[in-house]
C-alpha cells in the first residue's frame, strides 16, 4: 500500500515538521518515532509524552436505551458508571466468548461515548448497529472522522493540562471525565492513558487539533516533553502489561484467558454477550492463559516466536521488545494455565536458540 492511499490524521504535517517518521498502522499513515522510542519511551516515564492517537474511533450512544444497549455490549459492568463524568475499560465479546476488541466507556450528561481500536472501527460500528436491531431506542452516531484525540501521559501530564484548561484537573480521579477550553478549542478528556503512566487522552475537534498540539507542545517545553510515536507506546503499553488487540487480543481469545477477569463482571444484571462461555472458563474450563514473560540475555522476542517447556512446544509470543525502563527482554505469551504459575522456568525460541525465560506477576512495570 502506498502512502497516498494512507488515511491521514489533522496533525499528519506538524509530524513531518517535527521529523517524524511514519508508517503504516492499520491502514493510517501515523509516526512511528521522533527523536527514538528509547528517548521517547523514557521521557514517559520520567518527564511527559505526547501522543496522536487521532486514528481511534468513536461512538456516541444515545437514547432512553442507551445504558440498556451498552450494558449488553460490554463485558464490564455499566452500573459501576454511577453518575455522569466517569469511565470504564472493557470488551465487546461474541456469543462464543472471542473479543470483537477492547475499549473505553465514557458515561457524560446526555450520552455514552465509546472509544474503539484504530484498526477495528468498521468492524466494531457494524457489530454495534447489528445489535442495536434488538432496541427499541438507540440511536448511535459514529463521529471517528470529525474528532481527534490526543495523550498527555507521563509525571508531568496533570500540571502541563491544568495550566492550560484549569486547576481543576489536578482533583480528577482516575478514569473521570472532564471538559474544558484550550487555546480557544472547545477540548473534553478522561484521566486515563495506555502508557502505565498518569495522564490524560483529550478530545477536539478534528480541524482545531494543530492548535491543542502546539499549545501541550509549548506548555510542557519546560518540563522536558517530547512528541511521541506509536513505537513507544507500544513499548510503554508492553511494560505495563496492557494488551493490544491483534496481539494479546483477538476474536479467538477471551478476556478471561487473557487475564482480564477484573474487567469482566459476570454476576452483572441482565444478559449480555459471551457470559456463558466466560462463566465456564471461570469455572475451570480455560486451555490457554496469558503469562508475562522476563527473558534472559540481550535477544528480545518478538511476536510469533515459539515458547517451550522442556522441549515441547507450548505456546507462542504475542508481544516483545526490550523492557526499556525495567532493562531487561519482556514478552506477553498464551500457555496453558498449568504452565502459569509465577516462577515457572520456560524458554523462547529464538533464532536458533531456546533463551531461558521465567513467568513473572504482570506487569514487569507499575508506577510509585
Amino acid at each position: 500500500m502506498t502512502t497516498a492511499q494512507l488515511k491521514e490524521t489533522p496533525l499528519a504535517n506538524e509530524h513531518r515538521k517535527l521529523g517524524a517518521r511514519m508508517v503504516d498502522f492499520a491502514g493510517w499513515n501515523m509516526p512511528v518515532q521522533y527523536k527514538s522510542i528509547v528517548t521517547e519511551h523514557q521521557a514517559v516515564r520520567t518527564k511527559v509524552g505526547l501522543f496522536d492517537v487521532s486514528h481511534m474511533g468513536e461512538f456516541i450512544i444515545t437514547g432512553a436505551q442507551a445504558h440498556e444497549f451498552v450494558q449488553y455490549l460490554i463485558a464490564n459492568d455499566l452500573n459501576r458508571l454511577s453518575k455522569p463524568n466517569m469511565a470504564l475499560y472493557t470488551q465487546f465479546v461474541m456469543p462464543h466468548g472471542g473479543t470483537v476488541d477492547d475499549l473505553i466507556v465514557y458515561r457524560r450528561d446526555k450520552d455514552y461515548l465509546l472509544v474503539v481500536n484504530a484498526s477495528n472501527i468498521d468492524k466494531d460500528w457494524k457489530w454495534v448497529n447489528e445489535h442495536a436491531k434488538k432496541f427499541n431506542d438507540v440511536n448511535l452516531k459514529n463521529v471517528s472522522d470529525q474528532t481527534a484525540l490526543l495523550a498527555l501521559q507521563g509525571p508531568h501530564a496533570t500540571e502541563i493540562l491544568a495550566s492550560l484548561a484549569g486547576a481543576f484537573v489536578k482533583d480528577m480521579s482516575s478514569f473521570t471525565y472532564g471538559e474544558a477550553t484550550v487555546s480557544g478549542v472547545p477540548v473534553s478528556f478522561g484521566r486515563t492513558g495506555y502508557t502505565g503512566e498518569d495522564g490524560f487522552e483529550i478530545f477536539m475537534p478534528a480541524d482545531q487539533a494543530t492548535k491543542v498540539w502546539n499549545a501541550l507542545l509549548q506548555a510542557g517545553a519546560s518540563y522536558g516533553i517530547e512528541p511521541c510515536g506509536l513505537g513507544a507506546r507500544d513499548t510503554l503499553r508492553l511494560e505495563a502489561g496492557l494488551p493490544l488487540y491483534g496481539h494479546e487480543l483477538d476474536e479467538e481469545t477471551t478476556p478471561i484467558e487473557a487475564g482480564l477477569g477484573w474487567s469482566v463482571k459476570l454476576a452483572k444484571g441482565g444478559d449480555f454477550l459471551g457470559r456463558e462461555t466466560m462463566q465456564k472458563q471461570v469455572d475451570g474450563a480455560m486451555k490457554k492463559t496469558m503469562v508475562c514473560l522476563k527473558a534472559e540475555g540481550k535477544a528480545l522476542p518478538r511476536q510469533g516466536y515459539p515458547v517451550y517447556a522442556g522441549d515441547k512446544q507450548i505456546g507462542a509470543v504475542t508481544s516483545g521488545s526490550q523492557g526499556i525502563f525495567v532493562g531487561y527482554p519482556i514478552a506477553c505469551a498464551y500457555v496453558p494455565p498449568e504452565h502459569a504459575k509465577l516462577g515457572t522456568k520456560l524458554s523462547i525460541g529464538i533464532r536458533d536458540s531456546k533463551v531461558p525465560a521465567e513467568v513473572v506477576k504482570r506487569p514487569f512495570y507499575k508506577r510509585k
